[in-house]
């Protein structure tokens, strides 16, 4: 479960993009932001969601809203996986690990029996002001755009 509520701020973050740039969740100010965390690129299970993060991603930006993705891959990684999908949003390289635990997003794990330390999907809107508007913590995988747009309604 995450630490945060509906309605708290957002803690700020600046962390490394794919191209190397330094993005802060500050540069979004006056954006409604879908920050999503998923645990490793070009994987089944993300693969589908950031697809539909792109498949929705016109109609979501013409609403005001910016998408950022992060996971613990490099920039590298991070960069064959936009490449091989044509993802037109930013996805954070997060090796250290510092945005995932600020939200929460990393933590104990259980597949098949054995518990591990991972990353847990997790999706936040942030509004416009910086303020967490919804947060998903059992996300669709395959369709993570409608889960999130029928919480708004």
């Amino acid at each position: 479960m995450s630490e945060f509520k509906i309605g708290d701020k957002a803690p700020d973050f600046t962390a490394k993009n794919q191209n190397g740039e330094e993005v802060s969740l500050s540069d979004y100010r006056g954006k409604k932001v879908i920050l999503y965390f998923y645990p490793k690129d070009n994987t089944p299970g993300c693969t589908k969601e950031s697809c539909d993060f792109r498949d929705n991603y016109e109609s979501l930006t013409k609403d005001g809203f910016e998408v950022i993705g992060v996971s613990a891959d490099s920039e590298k990684s991070h960069q064959k996986f936009i490449e091989k999908y044509d993802l037109p949003f930013t996805l954070i390289s997060d090796t250290e690990k510092e945005v995932l635990n600020l939200y929460g997003a990393w933590g104990r794990k259980k597949f098949m029996g054995k518990e591990y330390d991972g990353i847990l999907r997790k999706t936040f809107l942030i509004n416009e002001d910086g303020k967490i508007e919804q947060i998903i913590e059992k996300v669709k995988t395959k369709e993570p755009t409608k889960q999130l747009l029928e919480l708004l309604d």
